[in-house]
């Protein structure tokens, strides 16, 4: 009798190897290689002779398109972070750190679409029915007629939900638990979770039900498991916060059906989640607007304006090596900046230790955010407050060009909304606005760091840059 061929399989990128290692030649980790039987789930029956295919009819670019078809929650942030709302037979992946307010934010979509009159199906593999039933108590959700069930396995799970009328939206909660009998191996594996997986889209395109999945995260905050999971569904969302603060962030890096990098701002509360319509406020709030070393951030996020403050502080160092600790922005990008301030502007600050802060937790991401970084550095070296009603925003480049950034005339608009009079911006900028005497071109790095540098002169303050 044949022996039975096996195959091991790295929990972390999915990488197929011939025999057992310690480290996995995909992605580098340590200790993720676990033996799985190939004859269970996706490409299982290696001796089975494959049928001849069927040619299928081929059609042009051009031709009559259909939007697709949507279901809007009621939630305004969550409908724009999903482009508008779930679209029907759809997957979207939702992912997440633990206790950030994942499975509140689907109750409370749930909620609203079932008493829209739409047929809802909350799956449960990581709670007990009473549990869940305490969350829904808590956010006023359990008058509503939302469908529930504890279950794990992906075959019981598909036998419920195909019962009776065809559901409009399935939640499972999460993937990490589903197991399917056709897998030989253990829940939370790779084959199990795409076996998984796959089996919950197949059944979201034959019966165009919507259908969203909870999936966890790693330390790195990356969703665990196969990346493979996250090519097979039509959307993955991030649900990101601090624990030290109230917000939450949805924010959108994959959608085939609307833009990606869109975000949905909530606040947490002792009553659930609570939408932010208007999130620069909410970064603004509690700003001192006298102190030094503060600069405001027009910046994008999808398709929505976002002002959030950027602080500096910059004080001698005692040590032999200066500190440079960076709080929702990339490091590399700052030193980046310091070496293009002390190459270019003769600004020293290779004696002083740098920290800096995105206020509220937020995180910044595009490099529209050079200029406020330097221009909040250079603030604190000279002791000077920065414009309490200017904005600011552009691109440093390793030349001390000041570079243009896309949507300029949102970022202004945005600003002129909540009260700021002018702005520091690159000077090539297109499709200024009215108004452009209130608009501060910048040619260049040490064009900006004169402006602030005559500043604090014309009040006597000291500027340290030799």
């Amino acid at each position: 009798m044949a022996k039975p061929k096996t195959q091991f399989v790295c929990q972390n990128c999915g990488t197929v190897h011939n025999r057992w290692a310690g480290k996995c030649d995909g992605c580098g980790e340590w200790n993720t290689i676990v033996e799985e039987d190939p004859m269970g789930g996706i490409g299982s029956g290696p001796g089975k002779v494959p049928k001849k295919g069927r040619a299928v009819a081929l059609t042009t670019l051009s031709g009559e398109t259909e939007e697709a078809p949507r279901i809007h929650t009621g939630i305004s942030e969550l409908d724009r972070a999903t482009g508008g709302g779930f679209v029907r037979g759809s997957a979207v992946l939702i992912g997440g750190d633990p206790g950030i307010g994942k499975s509140t934010l689907l109750m409370q979509a749930a909620a609203a679409l079932s008493r829209r009159g739409h047929r809802i199906i909350y799956v449960s593999g990581e709670e007990a029915v009473a549990q869940v039933r305490l969350r829904a108590q808590r956010l006023d959700a359990a008058n509503t007629e939302v469908l529930l069930a504890a279950e794990t396995n992906v075959e019981d799970i598909l036998a419920t939900i195909s019962e009776g009328k065809r559901p409009d939206l399935v939640i499972i909660d999460s993937i990490q638990t589903l197991w399917s009998d056709t897998a030989d191996s253990a829940p939370g594996t790779v084959t199990q979770v795409r076996t998984g997986v796959q089996a919950m889209i197949r059944f979201a395109k034959q019966t165009g039900a919507a259908m969203v999945l909870v999936g966890h995260v790693t330390k790195e905050g990356q969703i665990a498991g196969p990346r493979v999971v996250e090519h097979m569904v039509d959307a993955v969302l991030y649900f990101e916060g601090d624990r030290g603060h109230h917000y939450r962030i949805l924010r959108t890096v994959k959608n085939r059906f609307g833009p990606t990098d869109e975000i949905g701002v909530f606040e947490m509360s002792d009553r659930g989640l609570r939408e932010v319509t208007n999130p620069s406020e909410l970064f603004l709030g509690e700003r001192n607007a006298k102190a030094p070393g503060a600069a405001v951030f027009a910046g994008m996020e999808g398709t929505r304006p976002v002002l959030v403050e950027v602080q500096a502080l910059v004080a001698p160092t005692s040590l032999g090596t200066p500190r440079r600790a960076v709080v929702g922005w990339d490091s590399s990008r700052l030193a980046m900046i310091l070496a293009v301030l002390e190459a270019h502007c003769g600004v020293r600050l290779g004696q002083h230790d740098v920290y800096l802060n995105v206020a509220g937790g937020y995180r910044i991401s595009e490099p529209a955010a050079d200029i406020a970084i330097a221009s909040a550095l250079v603030s604190s070296l000279a002791g000077l407050a920065l414009p309490a009603d200017h904005v600011y925003f552009g691109e440093i480049s390793l030349s001390g060009a000041v570079r243009p950034v896309s949507q300029t005339a949102q970022r202004l608009k945005e600003a002129e909304k909540l009260g700021f009079a002018g702005a520091m911006l690159p000077a090539s900028s297109a499709e200024l606005p009215k108004g452009g005497s209130r608009w501060i071109e910048i040619e260049d790095l040490p064009d900006l760091v004169s402006r602030i540098a005559g500043s604090a002169k014309k009040l006597g303050k000291p500027v340290e840059d030799d």
